[in-house]
């Protein structure tokens, strides 16, 4: 759907450019465009390989399987059908520990995993409210190391890079308590229903 959407604004701009005699502006447009984004994916590249390479230390340090036990009692209020028949239970608190430490990379393969064995486990063709609320948590968890928007700051020189963190754990918190919630609420309504 997105692939459309963007074929229909790219099309619309060349008729337009085509019609309002401003091609040579497109056509520089086009060329700063592609040169700028080649450049900010080589900076984003090597600070992601930075953060991943720490959090790959972290992980083999154990920290991520600290912070997965901090999270399950958490998580077992948030996936309750999943923690009280122990399916994905692995996946779905490494997934969240992973979205946390802000390496969505490696969460997205964790994600998908917990959501297979989900839908093992259930009989409907639709979607859990278990699966629901991770797919809600995936896209709004609560961010200890923001290191994308880092990357990005330090990449367009930005003098303090980090002084984004704070805002970001309460946006984080914040959205990641009332998509949890609105996911729960939903949840009940569709149980409730069936």
């Amino acid at each position: 759907m997105l692939g459309k959407c963007f074929g229909v604004i790219c099309t619309l701009s060349i008729i337009f450019s085509f019609t309002s005699s401003s091609l040579s502006t497109i056509t520089e447009a086009i060329i700063s465009g592609a040169e700028k984004s080649v450049n900010l994916i080589i900076y984003l590249v090597g600070i992601m390989a930075f953060w991943n390479g720490i959090i790959s230390v972290l992980k083999h340090a154990g920290v991520v399987k600290g912070l997965s036990r901090l999270l399950r009692p958490i998580l077992k209020r948030i996936f309750p059908k999943s923690f009280k028949e122990n399916i994905a239970t692995e996946e779905i608190t490494a997934c969240i520990s992973a979205n946390m430490l802000g390496i969505s990379n490696a969460a997205t393969p964790l994600a998908i995993k917990a959501i297979e064995k989900m839908k093992g486990s259930s009989r409907s063709s639709t979607a859990t409210p278990d699966m629901i609320t991770l797919a809600v948590l995936g896209c709004c968890c609560f961010n200890l190391v923001p290191t994308t928007i880092i990357a990005i700051r330090s990449s367009l020189g930005a003098k303090i890079t980090y002084e984004i963190i704070v805002p970001v754990w309460i946006c984080s918190l914040a959205c990641c308590i009332i998509g949890v919630s609105l996911s729960c609420i939903f949840g009940k309504i569709k149980n409730g229903n069936n």
